[in-house]
């Protein structure tokens, strides 16, 4: 893309190949649409090899574009597996130039009855994966001489949750992941943000519905908009974040929450 076209739509994303780890489903598969729907390659990475090429159909037969979309199975809390994830990109596609941590994991009890297995667990893949497969994509961001990181928290990065302390512990964490990531790598044009949803529909949050008692009405009473998100709904932030647009962006915590965190 020119100076001229950048200009013309700062939003356009037509070259860029974008990672989406977790992006099988939900939050993560509403995002890599939205990526792919401007203009970007899309890769999107899970453990469920069966969730993932059903997500890459669902994709594909929407935009018609299969050369656009590659689906890889691999577990991003592990180094040896992130290695070889981004190795595979770079193969398949030449670089990488997006990168949208999104993998996520909660188990729902209260800190005195939380194992530290399960503490690890929700960390593992919530913080860790995403300092681990950013630390592994910075050297080709780098050496394209930008690139885009977005990490995905949560309403949990702000507010407590005493039914999920790991959970909230975790996307506190992406926070200040994302700012320290932001000072590091702001010298080689590399901008670095997260995006906080607020209560959308996944299948997370409907199981959340269900173990939760009252959840579903006291998100309805806070949210101004007086309802819960729909996937889609997100992917408009994330492209922002991933373009040329927010060049003069880092190191920001975007709410996407329907107002829920503006309300006192």
């Amino acid at each position: 893309m020119n100076e001229r076209e950048d200009l013309l739509n700062p939003f356009d994303l037509t070259g860029k190949v974008a990672l989406v780890t977790g992006g099988n489903g939900g939050l993560g598969l509403g995002m890599a649409r939205g990526l792919l729907e401007a203009g970007a390659k899309v890769v999107i990475v899970g453990r469920n090899h069966e969730k993932n090429e059903a997500a890459a159909q669902s994709l594909t037969s929407r935009l018609d574009k299969p050369d656009h979309v590659l689906a890889l199975t691999a577990d991003v809390t592990q180094p040896e597996p992130v290695s070889k994830l981004v190795a595979d990109v770079l193969e398949r596609f030449g670089r990488l130039d997006i990168l949208v941590n999104n993998a996520g994991t909660t188990i729902r009890k209260p800190p005195d009855a939380l194992s530290l297995d399960e503490w690890r667990t929700v960390l593992d893949v919530n913080l860790t994966s995403a300092f681990l497969v950013s630390k592994e994509v910075y050297p080709a961001l780098k050496q394209a001489g930008s690139g885009k990181i977005i990490n995905i928290g949560s309403m949990a990065s702000i507010f407590g949750a005493a039914y999920a302390p790991a959970y909230a512990a975790s996307k506190a964490g992406i926070v200040q992941l994302t700012k320290s990531c932001a000072l590091a790598w702001a010298k080689d044009s590399i901008q670095v943000n997260a995006i906080l949803p607020g209560w959308f529909t996944t299948d997370m949050t409907d199981r959340a519905r269900v173990e939760v008692p009252g959840l579903n009405e006291r998100v309805l009473a806070r949210v101004p908009a007086g309802r819960w998100g729909d996937p889609k709904e997100i992917a408009g932030t994330v492209v922002w974040l991933a373009s040329s647009a927010s060049d003069f962006v880092t190191g920001a915590a975007v709410p996407v929450d329907g107002g829920y965190s503006s309300l006192m």
